[in-house]
């Protein structure tokens, strides 16, 4: 039986074009990313999402909704699955948590930013609803990413 670890990540816009980033501190995947996190065991994915935003950023979604997947195999041969969402809806103050310090960046400048690894290369999971995976395949011995 395969086993997984499961996570979100929400993209959060406020309608002005920008998104909510957090500045990740003393985990192995540092920079800016949006926010997310462990999905407890039992959990719903969206509720988990929402939870997530809220413990890291102080905002509580309205309106997350499933967007796409990004997944890869870990050294230990369990799959690490991160659901993807999005929200536009939102209410709460504003405010760090110890994961990091959060930001608002507009959307058009995230590539020039200091994102975490895959950041930028997940954004059209994110955006096009024509895309739904960001995945990691091993071709010919080389760890690549692939989006589907």
């Amino acid at each position: 039986m395969e086993q997984a670890v499961f996570t979100t990540l929400t993209m959060v816009r406020d309608g002005a074009g920008r998104v909510l980033l957090q500045n990740r501190v003393n985990v192995p995947w540092p920079g800016l990313a949006f926010p997310g996190g462990h999905v407890e065991p039992g959990e719903p994915f969206t509720e988990a999402a929402v939870r997530e935003v809220f413990e890291e950023t102080g905002l509580i979604l309205e309106d997350a909704r499933l967007c796409g997947v990004k997944q890869f195999t870990r050294d230990d041969g369990s799959r690490y699955v991160i659901f993807l969402y999005r929200a536009l809806h939102f209410h709460g103050q504003l405010r760090p948590s110890s994961e990091g310090d959060v930001l608002w960046a507009p959307r058009d400048k995230l590539e020039r930013m200091p994102l975490s690894r895959d950041m930028a290369a997940m954004l059209p999971v994110f955006e096009n609803d024509l895309i739904s995976e960001f995945t990691y395949c091993e071709e010919s011995g080389t760890w690549t990413n692939r989006i589907l």
